[in-house]
């Protein structure tokens, strides 16, 4: 028991750790990128090839991490991510847009390793602690919100070129995501992974409860990724960078301080319950941005926005581990996740265009199909439980 709660405790570190980085680059990557680009509706794509490049590894990350074991795995996707990281400090300080697109790359590729932080506690974890150990994981999140931000705002103008100390910082960051990984002991892959008999993909993906685990996450995050990105960007020519930071803070807390309870509210009151409240606050959200644009309105609608996503992501997640043996694992978490990153990059990549051309407005309805998808599948697959 001791063990197992140390791995997940350092596994909440690295994801911190990793948020925070991410934290930063979503607070100011719309806003430099919006600078460096001579087509101002290329703002978002550097954070939208970040999102690519993630969806893209997951799949060769996943099989990677099966064959060297998920810490040779995470150390691999560190180092490509202090690349990034001084990529994007030289391309800022060098004004090259098309460079800082590829140190996005870069972080992107890390992340497609780092998105198994919350599979590698499942992996630690005994059955009963499996919705708690995701949970607790992505608590680190919690840590992001309070240092990402806010280290976008105080490394903001370290030079004369403004937000090149910010990169800088995050070398450090992904530096000290290798010390603590060093600590970090991920038991080696289970014999019956390597040899045991696995289902062919097709089988396992008609699962309703496959079905339903993956339109939960991959929409819900896709509906979070395009408020979010557009958010930097519908309020730049409103309020200062300081009020920009100070909403984004508060949804990163919104999206990980749940974790600390979001895998009990699981136990007691069911899945596909939680997961429907998800969906509610994210229709809550975009209520709250259609009715003002104060700093009021877009603080509590993130808030909500965050909030949402955990109670979708958690329980997706959670929901996932029900569809699949241990021999399957690798590539069932792998297909889950390309389909999540794939509804990000997309999402992230319209973000801005959308925000660009047609206003913060349409963003907001542009959501709406999406959670009414979420909302059906979901009550499909409780009637189906009930019914049964």
């Amino acid at each position: 028991m001791k063990r197992m709660l140390q791995n997940i405790w350092l596994l909440s570190g690295l994801q911190a750790l990793m948020m925070s980085g991410n934290t930063l680059l979503i607070t100011t990557s719309a806003l430099v990128g919006y600078e460096l680009a001579s087509d101002k509706s290329l703002a978002t794509l550097p954070l939208a090839l970040q999102f690519l490049a993630t969806m893209l590894v997951t799949i060769p990350a996943s099989f990677i991490m099966k064959r060297i074991g998920r810490r040779a795995g995470f150390a691999l996707g560190l180092l490509l991510a202090l690349s990034g990281a001084s990529l994007l400090a030289f391309a800022v300080s060098g004004h090259h847009f098309w460079l800082f697109a590829l140190g996005a790359v870069l972080i992107g590729m890390f992340n497609g390793f780092g998105v198994y932080y919350r599979f590698a506690a499942v992996d630690v974890a005994n059955e009963e602690y499996k919705s708690r150990a995701i949970s607790w994981v992505l608590a680190g999140g919690v840590l992001a919100a309070l240092v990402g931000p806010n280290l976008a705002n105080w490394t903001h103008d370290w030079s004369e070129v403004a937000f090149s100390g910010s990169f800088i910082a995050l070398i450090g960051v992904y530096a000290l995501s290798l010390l603590v990984l060093m600590f970090l002991r991920v038991p080696n892959t289970a014999a019956s992974e390597q040899t045991g008999r696995s289902r062919p993909l097709r089988e396992i993906a008609v699962q309703p409860v496959f079905i339903v685990a993956v339109l939960g996450a991959m929409l819900g995050y896709g509906v979070m990724s395009f408020i979010m990105t557009a958010t930097p960007l519908a309020m730049k020519h409103q309020h200062p960078f300081t009020d920009t930071a100070f909403v984004i803070q508060w949804h990163v807390l919104g999206m990980y301080a749940p974790s600390f309870f979001t895998g009990h509210l699981i136990k007691r009151f069911g899945v596909l319950s939680v997961m429907i409240a998800g969906v509610i606050l994210n229709l809550a959200t975009v209520m709250t941005n259609l009715a003002g644009t104060s700093v009021g309105h877009y603080w509590l609608a993130l808030l909500m926005l965050g909030v949402g996503w955990n109670f979708l992501f958690v329980g997706g997640t959670t929901l996932l581990t029900e569809s699949y043996r241990e021999q399957e694992k690798a590539k069932v978490q792998a297909i889950n996740d390309f389909l999540v990153f794939s509804s990000v990059t997309i999402a992230s990549a319209s973000a801005g265009a959308l925000q660009y051309r047609y206003g913060w407005e349409t963003v907001n309805i542009g959501v709406l199909p999406l959670l009414a998808v979420i909302l059906l599948s979901l009550v499909w697959l409780m009637l189906r439980r009930r019914r049964a």
